[in-house]
């Protein structure tokens, strides 16, 4: 065997070694890490854009209840407030490693979701706003609202849950401690509140 063919087949060796060697790690889990990572940030992105979706409804929802019942000023008041608050924090996904900062963002919502529940209380007293066309639709906007920030919560409770374990558990902490260990825990959601956990009710 010439010199020229042992090095061609040398080298046909090496590549089928490479490859056989990134299929086998590719099965142990090396790409698991940053493919949960990855679904943690796509999670907080739904649960980012069901809060949004929530506060764009509320300048609608008081101008309505505004016009019914302009005398319910302090809790008019305590709602534009809140979504203020809920709407001037604004976390990165480099955030979500920081509890303290998941925590102001998580207590924010939920004084929004707060303000909300006594402002739906509010209407009680009102039957012609409780009958207003406009006010049923935000109703419902509000409970599918409501019904998705929910499911994103949970779907981002799952992805971090996936995420954290995968880096604390063998073959995972192998991986990470060799290749991403710029990678940190994530935090999760926490009741900042006994009724944290329900949403605000919208019954009217």
């Amino acid at each position: 065997m010439s010199t020229q063919t042992l090095a061609v087949y040398s080298r046909r060796l090496s590549l089928l070694a490479v490859l056989l060697l990134t299929l086998a790690l590719s099965g142990c889990g090396i790409n698991n890490i940053p493919g949960y990572d990855e679904q943690v940030k796509a999670a907080w992105g739904q649960v980012e854009n069901q809060y949004q979706r929530r506060a764009d409804l509320v300048p609608n929802l008081v101008e309505t209840v505004k016009g019914f019942a302009a005398q319910e000023q302090q809790v008019l008041t305590e709602v534009v407030e809140a979504r203020s608050r809920a709407t001037a924090i604004q976390l990165d996904v480099s955030d979500l490693e920081d509890p303290r900062q998941l925590a102001r963002f998580e207590q924010a919502q939920s004084q929004l979701g707060g303000a909300l529940s006594r402002l739906m209380a509010v209407s009680e007293r009102y039957p012609e706003l409780r009958s207003s066309q406009n006010f049923l639709a935000l109703q419902s906007q509000l409970e599918g609202t409501e019904n998705r920030i929910a499911v994103a919560r949970r779907d981002y409770i799952q992805a971090v849950e996936r995420y954290n374990r995968e880096i604390r558990t063998f073959p995972g902490r192998i991986w990470h401690s060799l290749l991403y260990s710029d990678l940190e825990l994530r935090e999760s959601f926490q009741a900042t509140s006994p009724d944290a956990e329900q949403a605000p009710e919208v019954k009217f």
